[in-house]
């Protein structure tokens, strides 16, 4: 071979691995942002870099494998829903206190599928693999809760934290979604 011959060999070899390069780096995009959705281009505009946020995510991906997650038992899943409609219920009478008692319910359910509870950031991280196009309102939901403790959140404010929040439980829940009440149920239950 020439070394013309050697050098062109050596350009289409490296063009070659380059395009392979930029097809893998393009799959792997297209899982991250399939899996997380919406949490995906959150977590872009939060980090430095791309990369950078891609590499969080798929550490968050790392972590959540090692967590032991478990369906709910039948009978788990219908006190949950039962105490759902508890919530929806007192929210006619007491938002403010419905609200609170629906994040300490979805804290519950969370950490009995088997999601850690103690930090809050982490939780959100963890639950981003799975529900990540419910974790939008979930942050919501917990931060109009925070507003109410400190006495800042309208009843309409309150009302959509409640809403946010089945979302989230609903999907926990799995097989048996949460009814929701009508306003002539909630004050009748």
């Amino acid at each position: 071979m020439s070394p013309i011959e050697i050098i062109i060999t050596i350009v289409v070899v490296l063009a070659v691995i380059a395009a392979a390069v930029a097809v893998w780096a393009l799959l792997r995009r297209r899982n991250l942002r399939s899996t997380f959705g919406p949490e995906y281009d959150r977590a872009v505009a939060e980090q430095d870099s791309r990369s950078a946020a891609e590499r969080e995510l798929r550490e968050r991906e790392r972590r959540h494998a090692e967590l032991a997650l478990t369906p709910l038992d039948p009978a788990s899943r219908d006190r949950y829903a039962a105490a759902w409609e508890e919530v929806q219920a007192q929210f006619v009478d007491a938002p403010g206190a419905a609200v609170g008692n629906a994040d300490e319910l979805l804290t519950r359910l969370i950490a009995e599928v088997g999601y850690p509870t103690g930090d809050y950031t982490e939780q959100v991280a963890h639950l981003s693999v799975e529900h990540a196009r419910t974790l939008g309102r979930y942050r919501e939901a917990h931060e109009i809760h925070l507003a109410n403790e400190r006495g800042e959140a309208s009843t309409e404010q309150l009302r959509q934290a409640v809403v946010h929040y089945r979302a989230l439980f609903a999907e926990l829940l799995g097989e048996h979604p949460v009814r929701t009440l009508s306003p002539t149920e909630a004050a009748t239950h």
